[in-house]
């Protein structure tokens, strides 16, 4: 899926793949929109979208060691851990949670991840 601004989905450094901040976007055919529905709705396509950023890079969910979470109502903290637990298998990657006053588009959450994923 396209970006939403001037910037690359993702970067390697190193071991390191690095993924911008992924919003809960779906492309319907005339561009990419928010999925309707809560906080936590939007993180799971986000986390969806984030699964096939991460395969463009040659890494995994397996190999996320670091995310952080933005959200725009800290109240929607809860439904998002689950969210989060149901895509992570344990040992879950170290987090953040962050509230921000907006995000683009509207969205109620963003994710950022880092993998671990060594060059052979």
């Amino acid at each position: 899926m396209a970006t939403v601004g001037p910037y690359s989905p993702w970067r390697r450094a190193g071991n390191f793949v690095i993924l911008s901040g992924q919003l809960g976007l779906v492309d319907r055919g005339q561009g990419p929109e928010l999925v309707d529905g809560t906080a936590g709705d939007q993180l799971r396509q986000a986390l969806v979208n984030a699964r096939e950023v991460l395969a463009e890079a040659d890494a995994t969910f397996d190999q996320v060691v670091k995310g952080t979470l933005f959200l725009t109502d800290m109240s929607d903290f809860a439904s998002c851990n689950d969210v989060w637990t149901e895509a992570f298998a344990v040992p879950r990657p170290t987090r953040s949670a962050v509230a921000v006053a907006q995000l683009p588009l509207g969205a109620r959450a963003e994710v950022e991840l880092w993998a671990y994923a060594p060059i052979d």
